[in-house]
Order: C-alpha cells, then sequence, then structure tokens
C-alpha cells in the first residue's frame, strides 16, 4: 500500500473511532434521560439535547457527507434548533447512528484528491481533511455538552470509561 494511502487510512480510522466513542457517550447519556428530558432546554438561550442531536446531524451531513462526495447542501440550520418535538429518543439515536456511518463511509471512500481539496462550507474554506477534522471535534464538543446537562440532570457519574484505568502511564 502506497504512503498516501495508508495515511489516509489512518486518519479516517481515527476519526470513525473519535466519532463512535462521542456516539457511545450520547447513548450512555440518553439511556438516563426521559422523552420529557430530551427536549427540556435549561434556559431560554440554550438548546435541548434533541436539538443538539438534530443540529450535529446536520452539521456532519453538511461538512462530512454532502461537501465530502460533492452533494448538494440541503440543510436548514435554523430548523435543527427550532424543532421541539417530533423525534423520540430512539429516532435520534438511529438518525445519528446514520448519519455518522453514513459519513465514516464517505470519508473511507473519497479519494485523495478529494481531501486535499479545498471547498466553502459554511462561508469557510477546507479540505476535505479539515472537514472530517471539523466534523470530529464538533460532534466531540456537543458530545460534552449533552454529557454535562445529563450530568446535571441525574447527579452521577456517567461512567463513560468504567473499568479502564485512566491513570496508566504511556508506552513506547
Amino acid at each position: 500500500m502506497d504512503k498516501e494511502r495508508e495515511l489516509q487510512e489512518e486518519l479516517v480510522w481515527n476519526a470513525g473511532y473519535r466519532m463512535n466513542e462521542s456516539l457511545r457517550m450520547i447513548k450512555i447519556c440518553l439511556d438516563q434521560l426521559s422523552e420529557e428530558q430530551l427536549w427540556g432546554k435549561p434556559n431560554e438561550s440554550s438548546n435541548s439535547i434533541a436539538n443538539l442531536i438534530l443540529h450535529l446531524c446536520g452539521n456532519i451531513t453538511q461538512y462530512g457527507i454532502a461537501s465530502i462526495q460533492n452533494l448538494e447542501d440541503e440543510r436548514i440550520r435554523d430548523e435543527e434548533f427550532s424543532t421541539d418535538s417530533g423525534y423520540s429518543k430512539a429516532e435520534l439515536v438511529k438518525k445519528l447512528e446514520n448519519t455518522i456511518s453514513d459519513a465514516k463511509r464517505a470519508f473511507y471512500d473519497a479519494p485523495l484528491n478529494e481531501l486535499l481539496r479545498k471547498r466553502n462550507v459554511q462561508g469557510f474554506n477546507f479540505s476535505g481533511v479539515g472537514n472530517i477534522i471539523h466534523v470530529t471535534e464538533h460532534l466531540s464538543y456537543h458530545t460534552g455538552q449533552i454529557a454535562l446537562w445529563t450530568k446535571i440532570l441525574q447527579n452521577k457519574d456517567l461512567g463513560f470509561y468504567g473499568g479502564v484505568n485512566l491513570n496508566a502511564k504511556n508506552e513506547s
């Protein structure tokens, strides 16, 4: 395998791993919340967890799927935040799972020139690699918000890394 393809596969695998970790954590949070809590907002300037999931699906689709696959951008961002019902917890999980799966497939299938090509998304100019990084960090950012809101609602540790020694030292 040539070094370019090896680097691409390493990038895509690691982005996919991080996206799967965020999905795993979001599912742990949602398992602890009622349908009502999912749509509740802490205050008027904040979003519900359900809105954050809709927002993640919109963002991942725009940056990670449509842009990299050269598809039409059909995102209607404002609806991600104005929606206040219409999806059950199971439907939101499935929508997020499918969106993440489709994005990971788009990353893997993209030819190297698409990962290097610059394109404008939401007024920003990034390469396909830049979009992959954006999708990964944006998902992680909102996963943290979902985790915090869940901790506030449940007043308990979420156990994301139960059984893992997080004090283990680095090995060469």
